[in-house]
């Protein structure tokens, strides 16, 4: 059988359990009672969910500048706008020469998962987290997967009524580990995530978060007083990918991974490998000796497939041979946990320990089959992965 053509031949267990990690996958967003926009019908709200809820809030993230303009100062487009103007990720606005965030309190998201959905694979393990996300993206990227969230006005989707406190208590009651900000892009709606993770932290939960990284450094900062751990789409190593196909710049979204490491929060990477876009090999390996040089070896760093929707809709799903090629040019730059997303049932969605080569996490698409850590340290050998363990 020619190699990537079929990564493994699943035994009747393995295959019951990527049957099941399947049906999870599609079945998440019904966990706490919350029906996704598309399930409802137009012109009604779903129980606990506002048609169009927007509460505006003044920021604090704004310069006021001449003629009643404002300037926010959240993302690297730093958006001038004038009175009654949006910013680009359709969020924020200029009311009256006052800068508001317009996502405070009003998640279009509200769902149970695994933690290994974000995808964190180096994040207790096997646990779950309250996932939260509002309306908005500073990006545009062509490849979106929640683009009816993410690159919509707040006011177009179904909202929940649900300010910080609320999150909070909703997460306690459910005995989730951690409050996930994620799906949608979190640098939208960066206020209601401080205000929701500041009362997380308290509570004794973990704050998680997903993001493209699109952010300057000072919100980036003094956000780091609160998370704990993050995942960052670095969605190629290639500038004028970024600028045709994500609608950004490479360049701080590097400075992000950088200061979120030198922070000491914990960070993990996610890579969409695309079919011509940005599969070749070469800029692959430039990216991962990046990674080794200024973030470390022991950074983990998923490979995602990419399915084929949203503007790259003609495009085919990647195959495994090509994401099985970028693994092992992640390996060769000596990074020592690389990851295949997206592909259930592949040996690469499985921990190894660096110090033995055993196999210390084995997964089968969201679910842990095999945990052979005993406090974040190999239980054969004792060596330590880095991670947040319990």
């Amino acid at each position: 059988m020619p190699k990537g053509d079929r990564f493994s031949i699943l035994g009747r267990r393995e295959f019951i359990i990527a049957g099941a990690a399947s049906v999870c996958a599609l079945c998440l967003a019904k966990v706490t009672g919350c029906t996704p926009e598309k399930d409802v019908p137009k012109g009604q709200a779903a129980p606990g969910e506002q048609i169009g809820l927007v509460r505006p809030v003044p920021s604090p993230w704004f310069a006021q500048t001449e003629n009643n303009k404002v300037q926010c100062l959240l993302c690297p487009h730093e958006c001038s706008l004038a009175d009654g103007e949006r910013a680009i990720c359709r969020a924020r606005e200029n009311r009256g020469g006052v800068g508001y965030t317009l996502t405070y309190g009003n998640p279009a998201l509200v769902q149970q998962d695994p933690i290994e959905r974000k995808p964190f694979y180096h994040v207790i393990p096997g646990s779950w987290a309250l996932s939260i996300a509002t309306a908005g993206c500073n990006l545009a990227c062509h490849f979106c997967e929640t683009w009816d969230i993410a690159l919509v006005k707040p006011e177009e989707v179904h909202n929940f009524d649900m300010p910080p406190e609320k999150v909070i208590a909703h997460a306690l009651d459910t005995g989730v580990r951690a409050i996930s900000y994620a799906f949608g892009e979190p640098v939208a709606f960066y206020e209601y995530m401080a205000s929701t993770a500041a009362l997380a932290k308290e509570a004794g939960l973990l704050n998680l978060a997903h993001t493209a990284g699109y952010i300057r450094p000072e919100p980036l900062r003094q956000l780091c007083r609160t998370l704990d751990a993050v995942n960052v789409d670095l969605k190629s190593f290639d500038q004028d990918f970024y600028r045709k196909v994500v609608g950004g710049e490479l360049a701080p979204v590097l400075e992000s991974l950088r200061l979120l490491r030198n922070e000491g929060v914990h960070l993990e990477i996610t890579n969409i490998v695309i079919p011509t876009l940005n599969d070749d090999l070469a800029t692959i390996g430039k990216m991962c000796h990046w990674i080794a040089a200024e973030l470390g070896t022991d950074v983990p760093l998923h490979f995602a497939r990419f399915y084929p929707l949203y503007r790259l809709s003609t495009l085919p799903q990647t195959p495994v041979a090509t994401l099985e090629q970028a693994r092992e040019t992640a390996l060769q730059a000596g990074l020592k946990f690389v990851y295949i997303a997206k592909v259930i049932g592949h040996e690469g969605e499985n921990t190894f320990c660096p110090g033995c080569e055993h196999k210390v996490i084995k997964r089968m698409g969201f679910v842990i089959t095999e945990n052979n850590l005993q406090n974040g340290t190999c239980k054969f050998c004792g060596t330590a992965l880095p991670g947040l363990w319990h």
